[in-house]
């Protein structure tokens, strides 16, 4: 959705246009302020928007309206950074444009107001003069601006050039406030670092520098912290760290032009921790320069261990890109001063900054605590990180690197010769005659003058030491004749006596100094503490333990130390050559040992290194303490200064805030003493009669002025009452005298002034008669004139007339027939739209209709649908209750049948046993109807399982059976026949007729019998036993019963028509058929 034509980019323009052309710079600038920080902005296009931000940064710089250019172009980066980055660079761009134009123009205005001659130097003088930009008012510029009353020329200066310094000043930092942490905008983020550094170079801002410094360490710091924002940069990226390397590197360049050492040592840091986060490595032109500008750090704060350190890494490096270039490597990436003679300037660099290491420290004395050595060393590991090193360097490692490296032959010769003077030769009495020509010469080059100070600090310091190998006691005099240098280089006596003491102080000289006799003794007290009795008390010594200097002899106090040792030495050799035993002993301890040795080397070696181990282990947890130790401390320290930090930033703010308010106190009172004199002077101007000569104007105030006024007003006011009172009454007397006078001639007035009027009205009458008559006669002439032109007018009239009502005619007829038609399709287009709706609604009855008809064939499918589902649910119900049922029915039946044939074959058994001479082959009728004899009664209620009766065929015994028969000799012919069934009794075959026919399942052993043949007397059936299986009876050791299938063959299988003895009839039934006990 467009933005509404009021706040359209375009006619905004136009409107800031228009003020403009007017001179309402602020109410345009104004408009596009509002327009711009809009949040309904976002919605505009970019080519429309850009105009718009163009002219207003015009606005803003021309009024210095910072703080609206800073909000506008905050949104107008958030409105285009994801569409036209161009845009952006292309607006900030003309914003820094026009801010550094102003600044020029100033700079010529100052020029013009001041003369050419001397603008540029005392515009140089004024710009250093400003402290801070951001200050705004100085106590300087308020006792200036109080005791003088017209500018001086720096003050004309100043007034003209430093606020738009200040306001280019703004422009940059709002810039880098804006652009931070923006990966799409990163390449304008440099580029206007880089014109912030050449603004505090071109115009010498240190403060401003410190302060850019910190702001681009800030902004490094903040991208690290948030790198999960939208758009944030990515450090890992090679070519992004690559821009803040290069950054760093002219942060670095211009600090030292500026000499502002503290920030150029922190761009160093800066710089080290960001080629620690690289993954590529740095080119060597990229690292000539940061080693080059260490050791002018290191020279500017007098570490001259760590300067010659830096100017060896620098060698180096020189060394190693001279070797790149030779093997064909691409010249732009390295250092350019690879030639020759740069290899042996620099050596030579090289080895006079390591000559010029004083040997005797400049730090804290022996005696220092040991905080403050742990925060030495804590610093000398810094430095050494930020050069690169593993282990902090030294003087004699210096040395040994430049012999290792040849670097002593690639120096100039006389810095050659003072390496030898110092470092080799031994002559106390010609150092320093030897050594003068050398420094004269190093003197005139002023490169290398910088160095004269700390070599006499190293030629004196040879010269007592080797004075100390000489001499007991040597005169003051011929000390101060030996120490002579050249003459821009003399050092005094008080010098050198100060040298002594601090070389004392230090440990590393002895010497005593006695101004009565003029003598200076150096230490012979065999039992004094100096260096070489205490390993490591000259702590602050930048020698090695092992010093350089040739001695000659040893020091009474090392001739006591060593007369023990010496002693023992001389007794060892003399019983060697006195006792031949003692060789032997000797020897035969050795050898006893070497066997011990070899004994125990293999658990020595284990011992060694299980110790190996330990010692390891409790120097990893040494280490790891150490670690903890150390970041406990640095937390701490980074506390306290955070603490500390805080404190001055808030007395800080607290100053500006106490400084404001009494510039805003002494403004209020400046307008309240200028409110009241002007006041005072409205007062004496406009109220007469107020004395203000004796009031003091401090201690006035606008209640007591406006007192003052009233009292004055209502003063004048009663004076002015009273003169128009007695003015009043005088007034009124004079017109009664006049009344009174005026009286006595109005008679005669009355008269005067009739004759008069009477007069002027004849006149009047006949001028009024005479004009009236010449126009009538004017105008008979007119008609005269006009009334031949009267027939010609009423045929013209006629004809226009006639045309006219023609011409209206025919339109009328047209109208109306076009009137005709539009009503005829007027109305047929109703009679269209009502047919149209009485067929839509037609339809829509039709389709209602049909949809309700739809609903209702569906709700009686769908109910349909149910009643079937129910009606199968219900059949499916039913059949399978019926086949549960019929499952339930199957298992009930053929639990009887088993219980029958149980109760049958116990039955059996016992018939078998009471009729002992009777056939085997008995009806299982007569079985059951048999009762039970006395034998087999305690058999069947004996307990134990019953015995599964498994049958054979029809007729057959079993296997069992037939074995022991044939024991017996009982075994029965196959062709023997079974007995005839005895007749059934009636009851039963009444009982069974009155039954229905039942089918089923009939068992083997009664198929074929007649349906008496199974039947049992009442009284049998009551006797059986109720349980579902009765015990089977226990039978007598040889006693075996006989198969039931064997009693009449009724248990082999016959089809239904060859069954005899089958009645067949209406009350009939099978004789297989299973019947319920209580039936049969």
């Amino acid at each position: 959705m467009p933005p509404p034509p009021h706040i359209k980019p375009e006619n905004v323009l136009k409107r800031a246009q228009e003020l403009i052309g007017v001179n309402q710079q602020q109410a345009a600038l104004s408009v596009l302020h509002e327009h711009v920080t809009s949040k309904r902005t976002r919605n505009s296009t970019i080519a429309s928007l850009e105009p718009v931000m163009l002219l207003f940064v015009e606005l803003c710089v021309d009024l210095k309206k910072g703080k609206s250019a800073k909000d506008g172009l905050y949104n107008y980066k958030n409105t285009s950074q994801n569409t036209n980055v161009a845009t952006i660079e292309l607006v900030f761009r003309r914003f820094i444009e026009l801010a550094e134009q102003k600044v020029k123009e100033a700079q010529q205005k100052a020029d013009d107001v001041s003369g050419a001659g001397e603008a540029k130097e005392g515009e140089e003088t004024d710009l250093k003069d400003v402290g801070d930009l951001e200050a705004m008012e100085t106590p300087e510029s308020i006792l200036l601006s109080t005791v003088s009353g017209e500018q001086s020329k720096d003050r004309t200066d100043r007034a003209i050039v430093t606020p738009w310094l200040k306001f280019l000043w703004e422009t940059y930092r709002t810039v880098l406030d804006i652009f931070k942490n923006n990966a799409r905008l990163e390449v304008m983020y440099q580029t206007t670092a880089y014109q912030a550094f050449d603004f505090c170079k071109r115009y010498t801002r240190k403060t401003e520098f410190r302060r850019l410094c910190e702001l681009l360490r800030n902004h490094l710091q903040n991208a690290a912290k948030y790198s999960q924002q939208v758009h944030a940069i990515n450090l890992s990226d090679p070519e992004t760290l690559q821009r803040h390397l290069d950054t760093r590197f002219e942060q670095l360049n211009v600090a030292v032009e500026l000499e502002l050492w503290q920030e150029a040592f922190k761009s160093v840091e800066d710089i080290h921790t960001l080629l620690s986060l690289s993954k590529r490595q740095p080119k060597n032109s990229m690292m000539a320069t940061y080693f080059e500008r260490l050791t002018r750090i290191f020279l500017v704060s007098e570490n001259y261990l760590f300067h010659a350190a830096a100017w060896s890494r620098y060698y180096n490096l020189l060394n190693v890109a001279s070797r790149s270039v030779a093997a064909g490597a691409s010249k732009k990436d390295n250092p350019t001063n690879i030639s020759d003679a740069d290899l042996s300037k620099a050596a030579s660099f090289v080895l006079l900054s390591a000559l010029a290491i004083p040997v005797i420290s400049t730090t804290r004395s022996r005696g220092a605590l040991i905080d403050v050595d742990a925060a030495r060393n804590s610093k000398n590991g810094r430095l050494t990180n930020l050069l690169g090193m593993n282990t902090p360097p030294s003087r004699s490692i210096l040395f040994k690197d430049l012999l290792n490296k040849d670097i002593i032959q690639r120096a100039r010769p006389e810095i050659r010769s003072l390496y030898n003077i110092l470092e080799t030769d031994f002559h106390p009495k010609s150092i320093c005659g030897k050594v003068s020509p050398v420094l004269a010469q190093i003197g005139a080059d002023e490169e290398l003058r910088k160095y004269v100070l700390p070599l006499q600090q190293v030629i004196l310091t040879r010269l007592f030491q080797q004075l100390s190998q000489v001499y007991t006691d040597v005169k003051i005099e011929d000390v101060l004749a030996l120490a002579q240098f050249p003459e821009p280089f003399q050092v005094s006596a008080a010098t050198i006596e100060k040298f002594i003491m601090n070389g004392c102080k230090k440990g590393d000289l002895s010497i005593r100094i006695d101004h009565s006799t003029g003598i200076l003794t150096f230490d012979q007290d065999v039992f004094s503490s100096s260096k070489a009795l205490h390993a490591g008390s000259a702590a602050g010594s930048a020698e090695a333990s092992g010093s350089s200097v040739q001695r000659l002899q040893s020091t009474p106090s090392e001739i006591v130390r060593t007369q023990l040792s010496r002693l023992s030495k001389a007794l060892y050799m003399t019983v060697q050559y006195v006792d031949p035993t003692f060789n032997e002993d000797r020897y035969k301890l050795k050898l006893a040992a070497l066997k011990r040795a070899e004994a125990g080397a293999e658990k020595e070696h284990v011992d060694l290194l299980a110790r190996r181990e330990t010692i390891q282990k409790k120097k990893e947890n040494a280490a790891s303490a150490q670690a903890a130790k150390q970041r406990d401390e640095e937390q701490k320290r980074r506390l306290r200064q955070q603490e500390l930090q805080a404190a001055e930033t808030e007395r800080l703010t607290q100053e500006a805030k106490d400084r404001d308010e009494r510039r805003l106190q002494a403004e209020r009172k400046k307008v309240q003493r200028e409110e009241a004199e002007k006041q005072l002077k409205e007062l004496k101007k406009g109220v007469k009669g107020v004395d203000i000569s004796g009031i003091d104007i401090d201690d006035l105030d606008s209640g007591r002025i406006r007192m003052l006024k009233l009292q004055a007003l209502e003063r004048e006011k009663n004076e002015m009452s009273e003169k128009l009172r007695t003015t009043g009454k005088r007034i009124d007397h004079l017109e009664r005298a006049y009344r009174r006078e005026e009286i006595k001639h109005l008679g005669e007035d009355y008269e005067a002034q009739r004759e008069k009027d009477q007069k002027a009205y004849e006149a009047s009458k006949q001028e009024t008669m005479q004009s009236a008559e010449q126009k009538h006669k004017e105008d008979v002439a007119l008609k005269h004139r006009l009334s031949r032109l009267v027939p010609t007018y009423e045929t013209f009239k006629r004809d226009i007339t006639e045309a006219r009502h023609a011409d209206f005619e025919k339109r009328r007829k047209a109208a109306e027939r076009e009137l005709n038609q539009k009503m005829e399709q007027r109305r047929k287009e109703v009679r269209d739209q009502k047919a149209l709706e009485r067929r839509r609604q037609e339809e829509e009855e039709r389709m209602r209709r049909e949809e309700e008809e739809r609903a209702a064939r569906e709700a009686e499918e769908a109910e349909r649908a149910a009643e079937e589902k129910k009606a199968k649910d219900a059949e499916a119900k039913a059949e399978a209750e019926q086949r549960r049922q019929e499952r339930a029915e199957a298992a009930r039946k053929q639990m009887e049948r088993e219980a029958e044939a149980e109760a049958r074959r116990l039955e059996r058994k016992q018939g078998g046993g009471a009729a002992a001479g009777a056939a085997p082959t008995r009806s299982l009728e007569g079985m059951r109807r048999a009762p039970p004899s006395e034998e087999s009664a305690p058999a069947t209620s004996a307990g134990g399982p019953p015995k599964l009766n498994l049958q054979g065929q029809q007729g057959k015994p079993s296997w069992r059976e037939r074995a022991a028969m044939k024991e017996r000799g009982e075994l029965p012919t196959e062709s023997a026949t079974p007995p005839p069934a005895p007749p059934a009794d009636e009851r039963v075959v009444t009982e069974q007729a009155a039954m229905p026919k039942r089918g089923g399942y009939l068992p083997p052993h009664l198929r074929g019998k007649t349906a008496g043949a199974d039947s049992m007397p009442p009284d049998a059936a009551r006797e059986r036993p109720t349980e579902r299986w009765a015990p089977r009876p226990r039978q007598a050791d040889g006693e075996r019963s006989e198969s039931p299938a064997g009693a009449g063959g009724g248990g082999s299988y016959k089809p239904p028509g060859a069954r005899s003895g089958t009645p067949t009839g209406a009350g009939g039934s099978t004789g297989g058929a299973y019947r319920p006990p209580g039936r049969r």
